[in-house]
This record gives C-alpha cells, structure tokens and sequence, in this order.
C-alpha cells in the first residue's frame, strides 16, 4: 500500500483527491492537513465523504511517515512549505499548484500522454493546470509532428469550482447563475506553461496562442474550443491523433460532437476534430477537478509507483 499524506485538505481539488483515493486498492491515508478545520471529520468539509472514512484533518504532521505527499494549497504556497519543512529522503511529491510547473528543482511536469516515462522515475511531479490540461492535449500531436506553423485561437468555458472553495463576487450563485463572462483575456496564467511545453516539444518558438478563458454558469468541466491552419485533412487530423494517443488510457478521439456530460466525474479527456476550410478545429473536454487536477495528479502517483496508470480511475460519467 502507498501511504498517503495531503497538505491544503480543504479544497475542491482535495476533496475529489480523497474521494478517489479513500476507493483506491493500493492508497493508505495516512494525514489529511488543513489548519483551520484540524480536529473536524474530513466529512464535516467534504461532505460526501460521510460513511466512507473517519478520518480527521490534522493539525500536524509526519513526513517520514507517508510515501507520497499531495500538495493541493493555494498557488504560491509549496515553495514557501519546504522553506519550513525539511524533506526526507525518498519522500515522493505530486504538487497541484502551479510552483513547480517550470520543472525548477528537480520536478518534471506531469502531464502523462506528454512525459509519461520521467513520470515513472520521477520524485517530485508538478501537476499541470486545468485548462493547460485541456488545451495541451487538443495541441500536442501537431506539435510533435511539426504541424503547429501558425496562431492558434482558444476559447475555453470553464466550471465555477475552477476558481476555489473560497467565495469571490464572480462565484456567488447568484451572480454565475445563467451568466456568462470572459476573464484574463490573452493574459491567463496558464498561458506560461503551455507556452514552454509546446516550444520544448517543437524545439523552437512557439506560435502565437489567442486565449480567451470563459467563466460558465455550471460547477465543473472545461469546454475548449480551438482552431489553426492546417494542411491535412480532416481523416488524416484523426489518424495523427489516434496514433499519437493510442496508448494512453484517458485520452479520445472521438467521432462526433463532444459534450461535457461524457466527462465530467471521469479522468477522460476526449477530443473532436472538424475541418474547415484549411482550419483544424479541435474540441476538448475535461472535468477540470479530475483529469484537470485530483485525476490527473493520482495518474501521476500510479506512474511514481510503478502501479497500473488506471488504477482507482474507472470512473464513469454522470450523463443525467
């Protein structure tokens, strides 16, 4: 069994963390961290998890104790969280936030139909973002064969859990409820990751990305909508994708439309590709709590550990 330890219990990405590792086969909790709910059932924060586990958050810790810690605090935090805490030796660490995504001190971005072998011998994995998750993955097979020439326009909805459990005006219900609304237009932080990936795998600059991210008037998933120039076909677009993608366990190309409700509550990401004209356009949808975040990251632990990548992700859609 891999002991567990969660630092920042108290999140929307902690709380789909626990969930699926409280039914993983080979996770032991060990600690759920969080200093303003210490001595609370975890279920008394997440309350779905009532029935499944006794488990209390803790007020400290023991680092020798776990395998594998998770750090699901808030961005900005990890780094200051090793300046206070001697790591021990062998200590694996999945980070969520986005600290480490420039592979600094030793991390390597864990994004696994991109890097899936350094994840393997890997002891510090920074998990991408949500909806550089999303984004990435609708980009990577043009990347890799040299087909990513020109400007790539994005617009990308996103869920209201995908800005945190802490309440702000444009996560009030009242205010999301039938509304929609752009932010960070061009200048989102995901942006910085994308970028230095997408370069490293064409090994030169990358072409101009038009980010347009999307609040929605729904709790979770990601909806991402992009388009380039192209010189293939739109049978040869989904040869390239299915071939890129034919080993990975989560990522689809699917024939039709997609929609969130074939995702959300999945680690899946799946993928639809039209042609236009001489554009590619490519959709993508993800749970932007799962394959975007606590999915993605328990992905990752199973790649640390040599375990099945699936295991504790057979998870199905809720599709009413």
């Amino acid at each position: 069994m891999v002991k567990i330890g969660i630092i920042g219990g108290a999140g929307y990405t902690a709380g789909e963390l626990i969930r699926i590792l409280v039914s993983h086969p080979e996770a032991e909790l060990a600690f759920v961290h969080s200093e303003s709910n210490a001595g609370n059932p975890l279920w008394s924060v997440h309350e779905g998890l009532f029935g499944d586990t006794d488990l209390v958050f803790a007020s400290d810790f023991d680092l020798e104790s776990v395998d594998v810690l998770f750090m699901c605090s808030a961005h900005g935090k990890s780094r200051s969280f090793w300046e206070s805490h001697p790591r021990p030796e062998g200590l694996k660490v999945v980070d969520l936030a986005q600290d480490f995504r420039d592979e600094s001190e030793g991390y390597v971005y864990g994004l696994p139909e991109w890097q899936r072998d350094r994840i393997k011998g890997a002891d510090s994995v920074a998990n991408p973002g949500c909806f550089a998750t999303a984004i990435q993955l609708s980009l990577l097979p043009l990347a890799a064969a040299g087909l990513l020439k020109e400007s790539v326009s994005i617009t990308a909805l996103t869920g209201s859990t995908g800005a945190g459990v802490k309440p702000s005006a444009t996560t009030h219900f009242s205010w999301r409820n039938n509304n929609v609304s752009a932010y960070k237009v061009f200048e989102h932080q995901h942006l910085i990751e994308i970028r230095r990936n997408l370069g490293l795998l064409r090994g030169d600059a990358l072409p101009e990305l038009q980010f347009v991210p999307l609040r929605g008037d729904f709790a979770r998933g990601i909806f991402a909508t992009l388009h380039t120039a192209c010189p293939l076909s739109e049978e040869q677009a989904k040869d390239l994708y299915q071939a890129y993608y034919q080993d990975t366990p989560f990522t689809f190309v699917f024939p039709g439309n997609v929609d969130l409700k074939q995702v959300v509550n999945t680690n899946k990401c799946l993928l639809g590709l039209e042609k236009h004209g001489d554009r590619l356009v490519i959709t993508s949808v993800i749970d932007n709590l799962i394959k975007g975040a606590a999915g993605q990251a328990v992905q990752n632990m199973n790649l640390i550990f040599g375990l099945d990548e699936e295991t504790g992700l057979n998870l199905k859609a809720s599709a009413f």
